[in-house]
């Protein structure tokens, strides 16, 4: 692992485990979980590849699981990533940190048609990684291959940076929403949905 991410450091040491609790009291109370995912099946094809970034819990790549894709998440939290193991079989779920990620180290070298960064990872990273994050992210997809980034615009990570963030790391912005449900963007939005693209050439 690299640098202590947010996640860590700006948390108390029960914080996992209450969101792992958090989760699946929603999921039993039959909360809507999948609006990231539905998003996702509808901008890919069936049976695509999907990294899962900052998977936490499991409920976006589950998602996408049922819907047919291949998925692989990747948590650094390994509370987060055992409660993934438990209560979703099926997909493949990882330790690991996003801002020094190398799955072909791990022997996985095929690459992913799209990624999602759903849950306000961004704003949960290691302070200075974000750009890593994304330069990781675009090392990991193919060419034509997409990211759905979405983050609260209140959470320390400034949208003006991750902008600029986005190209450095050799990705390029397509789209920008105020929600996962595609309402439009409008300055002020306390949230940003932003649909990123590795250039084919």
């Amino acid at each position: 692992m690299g640098k202590p991410t947010r996640w860590s450091t700006d948390t108390g040491p029960d914080h996992s485990q209450w969101y792992v609790d958090r989760f699946r009291q929603l999921a039993a109370e039959g909360a809507d979980l999948g609006g990231e995912a539905r998003l996702l099946d509808a901008m890919v094809a069936p049976g695509s590849r999907i990294l899962d970034a900052g998977c936490g819990t499991g409920r976006v790549g589950a998602a996408l699981a049922a819907r047919g894709h291949t998925v692989l998440g990747v948590d650094a939290d390994p509370v987060l990533v055992d409660a993934a193991r438990a209560d979703h079989p099926g997909p493949r779920w990882l330790v690991a940190d996003l801002a020094t990620l190398d799955l072909p180290a791990s022997g996985i070298t095929e690459p992913f048609d799209a990624a999602v960064v759903a849950g306000n990872v961004m704003a949960f990273v290691a302070p200075g990684t974000e750009r890593d994050v994304l330069t990781r992210m675009a090392a990991h997809l193919r060419p034509d291959g997409i990211v759905v980034v979405g983050f609260g615009t209140d959470r320390g990570y400034a949208l003006t940076v991750f902008d600029a963030d986005i190209d450095a790391s050799g990705l390029r912005r397509e789209h920008r929403f105020a929600t996962w449900d595609l309402r439009p963007w409008h300055a002020g939005a306390d949230f940003a949905v932003t649909v990123l693209r590795r250039p084919a050439k």
